[in-house]
C-alpha cells in the first residue's frame, strides 16, 4: 500500500512529539512492506518558496515543501491556495492510496480537500488543538493563562499582535538568498536567520518569546460571563483591530469545521480528553476513534535504572514557556536547603527556541544550583531515564498524550505531572506517581518534599503497571482501517459499475 503521512514539521530539526510519532509510524509501516512517505513543510529562506524537494531521514522518504510564511492576511494561515497547488501537483506525481494527516499548520485546509477530490481515504490524527486554537493549537492566551473555554472575543485580544507572516523586507531578502543559492550553491540562510533573531524576534515556527508566568487554572471561574467584572472582554470592549481579529478567528473556526469534517473518513484522538473536546467542537462522535499513542518499545529493551545515593529528579522536554520548566525551578527553590542537599535536579532539553525565556530559566537554574544539560537525541532518552528517579512534567497547557509520560510509564519511572488534560488521564494519582495543581510551584514543591523525605513511598508505585502500546500496534490498527476504507471505495465503484451495465 502506498501511504502518505502529512505533518507540519519533521525531524531532525523539529524533534517534538508529533514529528517523532510520524517518523516511528512511517518506519513501522515500511517494515511491514508498505511504501510509506512523509510530506512536511520547512521555513527555509534560502530555498524558493513553495518548492518541494525530496530528502531521506533514516530510511524514510521525506518530501519537504518550503513555506516561508509569505502570507498577506491571517486567513492564509489556514486557507492558503498556493500551498494547495504545490500539494496537488505532488499528489498527482506520488499517487498515494491513503493519506493520513498528522497536522495542518503551515499547510492548508484545501490540502485535505485535494485528497478527497481524488476519491482517496483521508485520516486525521488530532495531536493538539490547532483546529480550535490559532495560537499553535496550545489553548494558551498571550498572557500565558489557559483557555479552558475558547471565546472569540478573547482570541481577538490574544492574537492582535500575533506575528504570522514575513514583512516585505524579509520576503525580499529571502527571495534574494534563494536566487543566490540557486545560482552559486552558496547558502547564507543560517547566517541571515542568526542576524534576524538578534535584531527582532519576527514570525517564527516556535512560540514567540514571552516572559515566564504561572498559568492560572481559574482563568475563567465557573459562571463568569465575558465582559463581567474580572472576566473576559465583551466584543464592544475590543479595539477595532481586536474586533477584526475576532471576526477572523470566528471565520477560521467555522471554515475549518465546515470544510474538514465532511471529507475525513476517520479522526484519531490519542486521549479521551481531547476526543471529548473535539466532539463538543463539532465532529460527530462516531467519526472520532480513541486510540492511545504507541511508542517505539525497542528503545527500552534492557532498560535498568542505575542506583544513586541522592534522589534524582529530572525534566525531559523542550525549554519553552508552555512546558513549564520555570514552574519546576520555582518549586525547587521553595524546598528547604537540607532537602535540596538530599536530591539533585537535571533539566534535559533544547534551549534555542525562545531566547528570552531561556535566559530567565537560566537565571532560575543558577539560583537553584540546577544543571541545564541540553538536548537529548531520541536514542539517549532511555539512558537519561536510567539516571532519573522522579520524572516531572510541569506543562501549563492541555497536553494530549506526551511521549515522555508514556516513556516514563514503560520504564516504571515515578511521575509528577500537572493535573490537566491528557497528563492527568495518563497518570493515576498514587499508582504511577502524583499529580499537582497546574502552574502551582508550591503544590509541586510539596510533592517533591514528600518524595525526598520519604523515598520509600515510591515503592508503592507501579504495583499494577499500566500497559503501554507499541507503535507497531498502532501501525497494525491503522492498516486495518486503511484497508477497510479502500475496500469500501472499491465496493462503491463496483456497485456503480454494476448499475451502469
Amino acid at each position: 500500500m502506498r501511504i502518505l503521512l502529512v505533518s507540519h514539521d519533521f525531524l531532525p530539526k523539529h524533534p517534538a512529539g508529533t514529528e517523532i510519532y510520524t517518523f516511528q509510524l512511517a518506519q513501522h509501516l515500511r517494515r511491514q512492506g508498505h511504501d510509506a512517505h512523509v510530506f512536511t513543510t520547512e521555513k527555509e529562506i534560502s530555498r524558493p518558496n513553495l518548492a518541494v524537494h525530496l530528502r531521506h531521514y533514516q530510511g524514510v522518504p521525506v518530501h519537504e515543501l518550503t513555506n516561508n510564511l509569505f502570507y498577506n492576511r491571517f486567513d492564509e494561515t489556514w486557507n492558503y491556495p498556493p500551498v494547495e497547488r504545490s500539494f496537488s501537483i505532488f499528489l498527482d506525481d506520488f499517487q498515494p492510496e491513503v493519506v493520513h494527516f498528522m497536522h495542518l499548520m503551515y499547510l492548508s485546509i484545501g490540502c485535505v480537500e485535494e485528497v478527497h477530490r481524488r476519491g482517496l481515504p483521508v485520516f486525521y490524527t488530532l495531536h493538539d488543538y490547532w483546529l480550535q486554537c490559532a495560537r499553535f493549537g496550545q489553548r494558551l492566551h498571550a498572557d500565558r493563562s489557559i483557555c479552558h473555554t475558547i471565546d472569540f472575543a478573547r482570541c481577538g485580544q490574544c492574537l492582535e499582535r500575533f506575528k504570522f507572516s514575513q514583512t516585505r523586507t524579509q520576503r525580499a531578502a529571502a527571495k534574494g538568498l534563494a536566487l543566490l543559492r540557486s545560482a552559486t550553491g552558496l547558502d547564507l540562510g543560517p547566517l541571515a536567520r542568526e542576524w534576524a533573531e538578534r535584531l527582532s524576534p519576527g514570525p517564527s515556527r516556535a512560540l514567540a518569546s514571552e516572559a515566564p508566568a504561572s498559568a492560572d487554572p481559574a482563568a475563567r471561574p465557573s459562571g463568569q460571563t465575558p465582559g463581567s467584572e474580572g472576566g473576559w472582554p465583551a466584543p464592544d470592549q475590543l479595539s477595532p483591530d481586536q474586533r477584526t481579529m475576532m471576526a477572523a478567528v470566528a471565520r477560521r473556526d467555522e471554515g475549518l469545521r465546515r470544510r474538514l469534517v465532511p471529507v475525513v473518513d476517520r479522526f484519531v484522538a490519542p486521549s479521551r480528553f481531547l476526543r471529548e473536546s473535539f466532539i463538543r467542537w463539532g465532529i460527530p462522535e462516531e467519526q472520532v476513534l480513541y486510540m492511545r499513542t504507541g511508542i517505539d518499545l525497542e528503545h527500552f529493551e534492557g532498560f535498568e535504572r542505575r542506583p544513586a545515593t541522592k534522589l534524582r529528579v529530572g525534566f525531559i522536554g523542550t525549554v519553552v514557556p508552555h512546558k513549564g520548566v520555570h514552574i519546576l525551578l520555582e518549586a525547587w527553590l521553595r524546598l528547604p536547603a537540607e532537602l535540596r542537599e538530599r536530591a539533585e535536579l537535571t533539566i534535559h532539553g533544547p534551549t534555542h527556541h525562545t531566547p528570552d525565556y531561556v535566559r530567565a530559566v537560566e537565571r532560575l537554574a543558577q539560583q537553584a544550583g540546577v544543571l541545564l544539560s541540553g538536548a537529548l537525541d531520541r536514542e539517549a532518552v532511555p539512558r537519561a531515564l536510567e539516571r532519573i528517579d522522579v520524572l516531572v512534567v510541569p506543562s501549563v497547557w492541555y497536553e494530549n498524550s506526551p511521549l515522555i509520560i508514556l516513556e516514563g510509564l514503560i520504564t516504571r519511572t515515578p511521575l509528577l505531572v500537572s493535573d490537566l488534560g491528557g497528563m492527568a488521564e495518563l497518570v493515576v494519582h498514587g499508582e504511577h506517581g502524583y499529580r499537582f495543581r497546574v502552574g502551582d510551584p508550591d503544590d509541586l514543591a510539596a510533592r517533591l518534599s514528600d518524595l525526598i523525605r520519604e523515598p520509600e513511598r515510591m515503592q508503592s508505585f507501579y504495583r499494577d503497571p499500566r500497559p503501554v502500546r507499541g507503535v507497531s500496534e498502532d501501525a497494525e490498527q491503522l492498516l486495518a482501517l486503511y484497508e477497510q476504507a479502500l475496500a469500501s471505495r472499491r465496493g462503491s465503484r463496483a456497485g456503480l459499475g454494476g448499475g451502469a451495465r
